[in-house]
């Protein structure tokens, strides 16, 4: 078991950068005792900064400075407008994943820079501008977004989320508000449609990068890359993140199944593994960012 380090030595402050194209972020940094790495925290879609606020203590309780920050249209970075911003999905990896990144830099000058990416804060590392700078990434419910690779069971849910739910928040609200079928934050438009034309092909994002659509840094070397993925989550099935890994074509990839009970925990799902009491994951996550070390049952990809 990790040393555990009293609260009393973690200390939250919140901070706001700047994207390069100007639009203002918010973020949260976490500092602990003699901290020895800084780990970029990457939301999943709809995920406010605040739902890794457990996590990002107890890393940083363990010796790391921890940015957590809300993507631009979420949270506490929102927009006048959300239905008028202009926010395209790619935004979030090309411009905010890439400030964040800086500023997390700025506040730990000096120890080696990791990810811990959720979702989508994951699968756009590749679209990261200074992903050169990072040592180690870590991947938690990462996987492609394409309902055919996701529990059956979710099929019927999820294009009528796409095409019925969503369709008619758009058409009538001009965004996807929170609530409904919907439980994460109100998404922009441009990001909802970008996620339903992505999600209805089984080579998701790929196509939009072949034909020049964004730029992107998915055929660069990267570093590292460890996934975890949990049997009761329907979207980041072990065949949906072997998708995802397969968009970085020049990596280090590994993929971790763990059951619940495993972590000794009843569920996970998609976003449990950031909840309080899941310390034997976040004990496995600490191995590999700070020197490599892969968890029992690692398969390389």
């Amino acid at each position: 078991m990790l040393d555990q380090v009293k609260d009393s030595d973690v200390t939250c402050e919140d901070v706001t950068f700047a994207a390069e194209d100007g639009w203002e972020l918010a973020g949260s940094l976490y500092m602990g005792p003699a901290p020895k790495m800084a780990i970029l925290i990457s939301a999943g879609t709809g995920f406010p900064r605040r739902f890794y606020r457990h996590a990002a203590a107890w890393f940083a309780a363990q010796g790391a400075v921890v940015l957590t920050f809300d993507f631009r249209g979420i949270g506490d970075s929102g927009a006048t407008n959300l239905a008028t911003n202009g926010i395209d999905y790619p935004d979030w990896g090309q411009l905010d994943m890439t400030a964040a990144l800086d500023r997390l830099e700025a506040a730990a000058p000096g120890v080696p820079l990791v990810t811990l990416g959720h979702s989508i804060g994951g699968q756009f590392v590749g679209f990261m501008q200074n992903h050169a700078k990072i040592t180690r990434n870590a991947f938690v419910s990462v996987g492609s977004g394409h309902w055919g690779v996701h529990h059956l069971a979710r099929i019927p849910l999820e294009l009528f989320f796409w095409w019925g739910f969503g369709a008619l928040e758009l058409a009538r609200f001009g965004q996807v508000r929170s609530g409904g079928l919907w439980g994460g934050e109100a998404l922009p438009p441009g990001v909802f449609t970008t996620w339903r034309r992505w999600s209805g092909r089984r080579k998701y994002l790929l196509p939009d990068l072949a034909s020049g659509r964004y730029a992107h840094h998915f055929d660069d070397r990267h570093a590292p890359i460890c996934a975890w993925v949990f049997p009761d989550d329907g979207i980041a099935t072990p065949t949906s993140c072997s998708d995802t890994l397969g968009h970085y074509s020049d990596a280090e990839k590994h993929l971790v199944v763990r059951k619940p009970a495993e972590l000794g925990v009843k569920r996970i799902g998609h976003e449990g593994a950031f909840r309080k009491g899941r310390e034997r994951l976040w004990e496995e996550l600490w191995a590999w960012m700070t020197d490599g070390t892969l968890p029992d049952g690692a398969e390389e990809k």
